[in-house]
């Protein structure tokens, strides 16, 4: 195997008429690997031949680089880089300005490339930008496809919503570590994710300060408990303040559960605020509110942002492996190894198809009843039982997502209910 020197020079050091002649107006690749500041790009003709590997630094050098690259009149002249966060955006605009085709390279297949052209398994910047090129050139890239809009949007809306969310749920573990030292009766009778126990300790802070107060800190669990909060657990609440076995707190310390308490509360707010904003948006599209009717507004709003048009996928398949709930296979020989879902897929969507399936189990009979039928086959593996049903599940929503009514007959069967009866 020939060895191939990675040399990369700066773009302004380039003899620029020398690789004019050389592209001769046919096709050359603009090879990127992008980075924050240093960027490095390979320029290749359809031969893979390396006319030069160019780096500069972004976005300083940007717009002068693409001028002398827009230049050297290469018909067609195409850029493919790898989807590397939000550092390739910028870039991107420009080249479509430019009139550039713009391409996708997987950073999946460019890892795994590393060893395949010189039998070398290192990487670094020049060889990425090589190998971006060459698959390009053996036509495993795709389009760069810019999100219009309302896309845009809602992607702006969903980064937002798992901020808070991360927010709501920091802000809870801290207070159950806080509450585990000082008031451990607390959550055995209500959850942290109640807001009348969140609105208590925001109040008062510890269990001290409730038992001295209980007539009014019953009032106010039943003013935000109202009919979902029984009697019985009001009273078993402020009795386990009065009895509590937990370390009495100091001021600082009873400050510290009452502002967790606001943040989380805060958070939480702020989370339905933007999830009652996402839910709007489902009456836009038939298609969309159609998914929503089976997994919930902002599931299908989530779904519609992190996956895009079901209608753009050519079958169910195709929709299950971009949410990366594909599955692969380790196996050679006598070893056998598990299936296990890709997880190549944007997570966010991932994670509310998760909590999707299972509010299909406890509110769908024919789901409950295949996922007991499959937890026992399965030797009451119940993480993999759910994992099989959220595949089912996002499958059948590409078929509503295309127009088709869910059947919950089709998407179970009569034979696994017969085994959980």
């Amino acid at each position: 195997m020939s060895k191939y020197k990675y040399r990369a020079v700066e773009y302004q050091r380039v003899s620029w008429d020398r690789v004019r002649e050389q592209a001769c107006e046919g096709r050359v690749v603009l090879a990127i690997d992008v980075a924050k500041e240093n960027m490095f790009a390979a320029l290749m003709k359809p031969d893979r031949t390396v006319l030069e590997t160019l780096r500069w630094r972004h976005p300083h050098e940007t717009r002068a680089l693409l001028e002398r690259v827009v230049g050297l009149g290469a018909r067609p002249l195409e850029a493919v880089l790898e989807p590397s966060g939000t550092y390739g955006d910028a870039l991107c605009r420009l080249l479509a300005e430019a009139g550039v085709a713009v391409y996708r390279a997987s950073p999946k297949r460019v890892h795994d490339a590393a060893e395949l052209y010189d039998g070398v398994p290192s990487l670094h910047d020049a060889k990425c930008a090589y190998l971006i090129g060459r698959l390009h050139l053996e036509g495993v890239s795709r389009p760069w496809v810019e999100p219009d809009e309302r896309r845009r949007a809602l992607r702006a809306q969903l980064g937002l919503l798992g901020l808070y969310q991360e927010r709501y749920q920091r802000g809870r573990n801290r207070l159950e570590a806080l509450l585990a030292r000082h008031w451990p009766e607390a959550t055995y009778h209500l959850e942290l994710t109640s807001v009348s126990l969140l609105k208590l300790l925001e109040r008062y802070g510890d269990a001290a300060a409730v038992a001295a107060d209980a007539v009014a800190a019953g009032d106010e669990l039943r003013r935000v408990g109202g009919r979902f909060l029984g009697p019985e657990k009001v009273a078993a609440l402020i009795e386990s303040a009065r009895t509590t076995v937990g370390v009495a707190c100091i001021e600082a310390e009873r400050h510290a559960v009452a502002v967790l308490a606001q943040e989380a509360l805060a958070a939480r707010g702020q989370c339905r605020c933007i999830e009652q904003a996402l839910a709007e948006q489902v009456h836009s599209e038939p298609g969309l509110e159609r998914q929503a009717a089976v997994v919930g507004k902002v599931t299908a709003v989530v779904l519609r942002c992190a996956l895009g048009n079901p209608r753009d996928y050519p079958n169910a398949a195709s929709y299950l492996k971009a949410a990366g709930l594909n599955l692969k296979e380790r196996s050679s020989g006598k070893h056998q190894g598990q299936l296990k879902i890709t997880k190549r897929g944007p997570g966010l969507a991932r994670s509310y198809l998760y909590l999707a399936s299972l509010r299909l189990i406890a509110h769908e009979e024919p789901a409950r009843c295949w996922y007991a039928a499959k937890v026992v086959r399965d030797g009451g593996l119940k993480g993999k039982a759910i994992t099989a049903l959220t595949r089912k599940l996002t499958k059948a929503l590409w078929h509503v997502g295309c127009g088709e009514a869910l059947d919950i007959g089709k998407l179970f069967g009569s034979r696994p209910l017969a085994k959980a009866a």
